[in-house]
Order: C-alpha cells, then structure tokens, then sequence
C-alpha cells in the first residue's frame, strides 16, 4: 500500500516510539511526502529535542530511520498539480495543500493524517491510524 503521509504523523514517530512509528517502519507500506516535511521538521528541531528531551543525535537517528523509509518527494512533481490542491485545501487549512498536491500528482493509495482538515475533501482519500490498524490486524495487506 502505497500512502502520502503529513508532517503530524512523522512528527507524532518522532516524538515517542508509537504506533505511528511502528507503521512507518512496516515493509507492507510505502510513504510519500511533501518537501514541506523536511523543512518543517527542521523548524521545529528544537521544540522536539525539548518535548522528547532526546540529544541532538538521538533525535537524528531516529530521523534517519523514520526518513529511510518515507521518501521525499520533489516541490517539482506537486507543481502541476498545486492549482487543483489549493482549490481543494487551502480555504480549509493551506499547510495541507501540498499533500493534496502529492496525492493527485502520483500513483498512491491515500493520505494518512489523523488531521480533521483533510476530512473536510472528498477528492482524495484520507486513512487514519486507526484505519490502519484494522487492516493491519485483519491481514489485509
């Protein structure tokens, strides 16, 4: 199953060693994101060694292994389809526009967000842990 995945589900892997975590490192899954996701996180480095109290460099592998196994995807790829993203999104929350993009610009099964905003769409379908999980444990995969 190939998904998009937003910057608070790689965020919520970093912070502590969760469910979200142990979903990205499934090999039953391929994620995606947007180039946002790096600089966002990079923004907010310091907030998370606080919130985790993790050293810089366990913060870094832990980075390291949740970023080996989702791949950055190019600005350039979403460009064609930002128009359509931002006609869809950014009226609801912009900071997701790029993941719309994502998701209309390559072959994927959906977004995974536990974010509410994107269930204000219908263009794309949003998975949520939960959603996950259930396929996880049913052995849907």
């Amino acid at each position: 199953m190939k998904l998009v995945v937003d910057t608070n589900r790689i965020i919520a892997a970093l912070v502590k060693d969760s469910t979200t975590r142990k979903i990205l490192l499934l090999d039953e899954f391929t994620f995606l994101t947007a180039g946002a996701t790096s600089l966002e996180i990079e923004e907010h480095k310091m907030e998370l060694l606080n919130k985790t109290e993790l050293t810089d460099d366990e913060l870094n592998t832990i980075l390291s292994v949740v970023f080996s196994r989702v791949h950055v995807v190019s600005d350039v790829v979403l460009q064609s389809k930002m128009p359509e993203a931002k006609q869809i999104m950014d009226s609801v929350d912009p900071h997701d526009t790029p993941f719309i993009a994502l998701a209309l610009a390559v072959e994927n099964d959906g977004i995974w967000s536990d974010d509410q905003h994107f269930k204000k769409q219908n263009r794309v379908r949003i998975w949520r842990t939960a959603d996950l999980l259930t396929l996880i444990r049913k052995g849907l995969l």
